[in-house]
C-alpha cells in the first residue's frame, strides 16, 4: 500500500485494500453499503487501515478517472477521499452505467467542487503529458500481481475475499488478525 491513498495508520495491524473501478456499479454499491459499516466498526480506530487501488477494467473512462484520482491525491491528498466519494456519487444509475459519463469536463467539475487542486495541472494530468500516469501503471501492476478478477476486490492482510459483500467474513478476518 506504499504510495496508495490510505485512511488510518498505514502501519496498522490490519490492512484492508479495495481494488476498485470508478466505472463499476458494484464498487459504488460496496462504497454505499459495506464501507460505512467498515468505517464505523474499524477505520475510526488506529488498528485498521483502508487503502484504494485503481482497476482499469472498463477501458478509457476507467483510465481517465484513475488519472484524475491520482492527480488529486498528488496535489491535494487531504481532499482525496472527498473527491473519491463524489466521483462514485456521479456514477449514473446501473442501467445507464455503460453510457460514457467520465469526461474531462465532469472530472474538472467534481475536482473544482471537492478539492483545491490547480485545475490546469489537473487537466494536464488527464492528457498525454500526465505526471501521474506512472502511478496508474503501478496500480495496474498491483492488480495483475494480485490476480484481481473482478471489482470490487477486497484484500485483508493479503487474503482476497471471495465475496466482497460478505461483511461477516470481513469482520472475521479483521478480528482474527487483531
Amino acid at each position: 500500500i506504499e504510495g496508495q491513498p490510505t485512511l488510518g495508520n498505514p502501519d496498522a495491524k490490519v490492512s484492508v485494500v479495495e481494488f476498485g473501478d470508478y466505472k463499476c456499479p458494484s464498487c459504488k454499491q460496496w462504497g454505499e453499503t459495506i464501507y460505512p459499516q467498515l468505517k464505523a466498526d474499524y477505520l475510526d480506530k488506529e488498528d485498521v487501515s483502508f487503502s484504494y487501488i485503481n482497476v482499469l477494467f472498463h477501458g478509457q473512462e476507467s483510465i481517465l478517472a484513475s488519472l484524475a484520482s491520482e492527480s488529486v491525491y498528488e496535489q491535494d491528498p487531504e481532499s482525496f477521499w472527498k473527491f473519491h466519494k463524489a466521483l462514485y456519487d456521479a456514477q449514473p444509475e446501473s442501467q445507464q452505467h455503460d453510457n460514457a459519463w467520465v469526461t474531462v469536463e465532469k472530472l474538472k467539475e467534481i475536482a473544482g467542487e471537492t478539492t483545491s487542486v490547480d485545475l490546469a495541472k489537473f487537466e494536464q494530468d488527464l492528457g498525454e503529458e500526465s505526471t501521474v500516469l506512472e502511478k496508474v501503471s503501478t496500480d495496474d501492476g498491483l492488480v495483475k500481481e494480485n490476480g484481481v478478477q473482478f471489482t470490487p476486490s477486497i484484500m485483508i492482510n493479503g487474503v482476497m475475499l471471495e465475496d466482497p459483500f460478505d461483511y461477516e467474513k470481513i469482520q472475521e478476518l479483521i478480528e482474527q488478525d487483531l
